[in-house]
């Protein structure tokens, strides 16, 4: 029984520095009340720098890490986010790492953010290897990862996970929606528990996601080619 107890305690220990999200860096507090929380370049997108969000110790559980991440940004009025490279020696940017990684926090008016209707992401956040199928062409999904695929307007594309029993959507451009996610899991996932941003729809093994999320899961992620 202690030998049980002791596990459980490293567990819970484990897990809490797995959500270590700290607001290390604070310059203004925006004004706006959006739920929403988007990525964008800074560089071509007109916006006002608010802070620094510093993320430590890699969780599997992205809902609960995006939802800690949300609360910080959202505590100073934050609407929009972008992946901030640490510096090194010699100036090369390097590749985001899931275990520590900084976001930099931005407010932007509505009018501001671009436009993408016609862009679909399809996501795994599975720990193996899944195949789908998109319009006809197999396509394999490494474990955390997405890809990035171009619709035409007025077309319709069907995204299919190839297993027995499997989930199919169809697909079509919206300039009202703008960029659409899909994730590829083979297990329920929670909402958020701030019911705005997070997992919104469900078909199967097939989850839409609200753009929120799906913006921080392509930035966490590796996006292959």
């Amino acid at each position: 029984m202690k030998y049980i107890k002791n596990i459980f305690a490293l567990f819970l220990i484990n897990f809490a520095f797995c959500q270590n999200v700290t607001l290390n860096k604070v310059e203004k507090v925006g004004t706006n009340s959006d739920k929403f929380f988007y990525k964008i370049n800074p560089d071509s997108v007109k916006s006002q720098y608010l802070g620094e969000l510093d993320v430590q110790g890699f969780s599997a559980d992205d809902t609960t890490v995006f939802d800690l991440i949300y609360k910080e940004a959202k505590s100073v009025g934050a609407n929009a986010f972008a992946y901030k490279p640490f510096a090194t020696i010699d100036g090369v940017s390097k590749k985001l790492d899931p275990a520590h990684y900084l976001l930099s926090l931005y407010e932007v008016k509505k009018d501001d953010f671009p436009k993408q209707s016609n862009f679909i992401y399809i996501v795994s956040s599975s720990n193996k290897p899944q195949k789908i199928r998109f319009n006809g062409n197999d396509v394999e999904l490494q474990p955390r990862s997405y890809v990035l695929k171009m619709i035409k307007p007025g077309e319709t594309y069907l995204i299919s996970t190839k297993k027995f029993l499997g989930s199919s959507v169809n697909v079509r451009s919206d300039k009202y929606e703008g960029k659409q996610f899909f994730l590829i899991s083979s297990f329920k996932v929670k909402a958020n528990p701030y019911g705005t941003a997070g997992i919104n729809f469900k078909s199967g093994d097939i989850l839409k996601l609200e753009k929120s999320y799906g913006d921080f899961l392509t930035t966490i992620y590796t996006k292959l080619d």
